[in-house]
């Protein structure tokens, strides 16, 4: 249990670090949480017309996901599974933020890249062609997750795929201002024509 605890508080620290807000402060941006929708994820730090720092958010929050993994598994797989879910978690609620953060896109392909490489993969295909059919980046994300829920069971053991199940769930319901929005055709679409 104290391994289990130990993996968890781990990956909550390491999901509760807000790379976009921290990025675009840093790159005199001011506050991502005034911009556009107000998350600090690398959608929302696309607004600001800086696609290096979109890059940079998005791979960080991967990363941050991908390390909680790996460090959980040092301590055996079901630490990396606690990690897994308490990095993702961390991510949607920081302490420092209030717990007010991200809807956890980013850093759940990290996690998936660490539990089930085939998973993020095909998870990342289905939101490249949802996001370039339809220019949507929350819709891409509803159904890049549910793939990635519905493919794990064939790829991964029970206990993995009840954690991406899991992890499908959280962003489904952390994204429900964006389902309301694009049910009523007020959702932003992606733009890259900005900086």
């Amino acid at each position: 249990m104290l391994t289990l605890l130990a993996a968890g508080v781990v990956g909550y620290l390491l999901g509760s670090i807000p790379f976009g807000l921290v990025l675009t402060r840093f790159a005199g941006y001011g506050d991502i949480r005034r911009i556009g929708s107000g998350n600090i994820g690398a959608t929302n730090v696309l607004r600001t017309g800086s696609k290096g720092a979109a890059a940079l958010t998005l791979l960080l929050d991967l990363a941050k996901g991908w390390a909680a993994v790996v460090i959980g598994e040092a301590w055996g797989a079901d630490a990396a599974l606690a990690a897994a879910g308490c990095v993702i978690i961390g991510h949607m609620f920081p302490v420092w933020l209030r717990l007010r953060g991200g809807k956890g896109v980013a850093t759940a392909l990290g996690v998936l890249i660490a539990l089930a490489w085939p998973v993020a993969l095909g998870a990342a295909l289905v939101w490249l062609v949802t996001a370039l059919l339809f220019r949507y980046s929350s819709l891409a994300a509803l159904v890049a997750s549910v793939a990635a829920a519905a493919l794990a069971p064939f790829v991964v053991d029970p206990p993995t795929a009840a954690v991406i199940a899991g992890t499908a769930l959280l962003i489904i319901l952390r994204h429900h201002a964006n389902i309301r929005r694009l049910i009523a055709g007020t959702e932003s679409r992606i733009s890259l024509t900005k900086g």
